[in-house]
């Protein structure tokens, strides 16, 4: 990992909450919600390949809901859109991905965690 990242902070295009998850789930069933984000860390529940994978980084790796953004992170997505990753340093949050580059993985946290890996050379 880049020297410098303290950790990571994903932000999914939903909100949190059991009425935010809810309302998510029924919009992705009925094709009106996707967040590329919540595929790649989630199915029913959480990816036990995600855990893994967050332990292999050796950083913290946040994921925040639209509704639990703190005030550094709410900027950046006003500027970014979600869903989005952000590597997090001394110098503030950089965008690491966005929504096209997570939609590009499909789900998949190998290839999510090889994208963050090129991104965040040693």
């Amino acid at each position: 990992m880049n020297q410098s990242a303290r950790g990571f902070v994903g932000v999914y295009k939903a909100d949190g909450g059991p009425i935010g998850e809810l309302r998510y789930v029924i919009g992705h069933m009925l094709g009106t919600a996707q967040c590329s984000l919540c595929d790649i860390t989630h199915t029913w529940r959480r990816k036990p390949e995600w855990d893994a994978m967050v332990g292999r980084l050796g950083v913290p790796f946040e994921l925040r809901h639209l509704n639990e953004l703190d005030a550094d992170v709410a900027a950046a997505v006003a500027v970014h859109g979600a869903p989005a990753v952000f590597s997090r340093s001394a110098a503030g949050l950089t965008l690491l991905m966005d929504a096209a580059e997570l939609d590009a993985i499909g789900g998949s946290v190998v290839d999510f965690e090889s994208a963050v890996r090129a991104k965040h050379v040693v």
